[in-house]
């Protein structure tokens, strides 16, 4: 396949994760309206478990075995933890709001990375997290009310870079699928305890938004996957903000959200950090949390 054809098939696959993504924060937030975020946790996980299995059984030569248990654990504990995060954030805020902060991980891995496995931090990754943290500081808003609710998504965004930034460390000796099963799998038996804890009794229509929440969660993460294993991840990760974009649309057209002038210089300076480190790193492709 020629260069030109990859990076644009890249780029589609990576537009369409972004949509799946956008898609499947309106549905959450639609969910949480009448169920709890617990709920929809456990749906995604159960959906991402649900389609890994036949994918497993059909490599016959693939292992499940793993002598790093303890790091799959804490991986998927971090991921799940974030995206309880993510899910309470897009309930509670604008949708373009929680996307946003979705992508505030990118910040924080150069840090994560720094201290737990001593990679060092160039003056140029400096002056992109100086931006990208004002960028977070404009989108909480200090000088007004502080807005907690994007407190808790940033906090969503920092374990999931630490999660991202584990899935470099088992990647030395773990393949993809492998990594990605022990996180649905974990994902799953963990948050049904949750799920039950608030159970609420679905209707049929509650039920179809969490069987498509888990749906289409799971085909972008499928998307995303195939945009990286066709071209490079550093020059399609432009393209991965257009999930606040989608999220704009969709709460504009559903929830009548209007973006504050914060908010959009916020995301200028949040993309712009996230950018320049993610093309830093556009050799390290991770497997995404959500």
């Amino acid at each position: 396949m020629r260069y030109s054809q990859s990076l644009l098939l890249g780029a589609i696959f990576v537009v369409v994760a972004e949509f799946c993504m956008a898609s499947m924060g309106a549905l959450v937030k639609t969910l949480g309206q009448t169920m709890p975020s617990e709920m929809a946790v456990f749906a995604r996980n159960l959906a991402g478990l649900l389609v890994l299995i036949p994918l497993i059984v059909s490599q016959k030569n693939l292992s499940l075995k793993t002598d790093c248990l303890h790091l799959h654990l804490f991986r998927s504990i971090t991921g799940l933890l974030a995206m309880y995060c993510f899910f309470y954030a897009i309930i509670h805020i604008p949708l373009a709001d929680s996307m946003l902060l979705k992508m505030t991980a990118p910040l924080f891995m150069p840090l994560v990375a720094l201290f737990w496995l001593k990679e060092g931090v160039s003056n140029w990754t400096v002056y992109a997290l100086i931006v990208g943290f004002a960028g977070v500081w404009l989108v909480l808003d200090p000088t007004g009310e502080m807005n907690w609710v994007a407190l808790i998504g940033i906090i969503g965004g920092l374990l999931a870079a630490i999660a991202k930034v584990s899935i470099r460390r088992l990647s030395k000796t773990e393949p993809n699928i492998r990594v990605v099963f022990y996180f649905a799998f974990v994902g799953t038996v963990v948050s049904v305890f949750p799920a039950l804890w608030n159970w609420q009794t679905p209707t049929m229509n509650a039920i179809w938004l969490m069987i498509a929440i888990g749906f289409v969660g799971t085909l972008g993460q499928l998307a995303l996957t195939r945009a990286y294993s066709v071209s490079n991840a550093g020059t399609v990760a432009p393209l991965t903000y257009s999930s606040v974009i989608f999220g704009g649309i969709y709460g504009y057209l559903f929830w009548n959200e209007i973006p504050a002038e914060r908010f959009l210089l916020g995301a200028v300076l949040i993309a712009m950090a996230g950018l320049l480190t993610l093309r830093k790193k556009s050799r390290n492709v991770e497997v995404g949390v959500l």
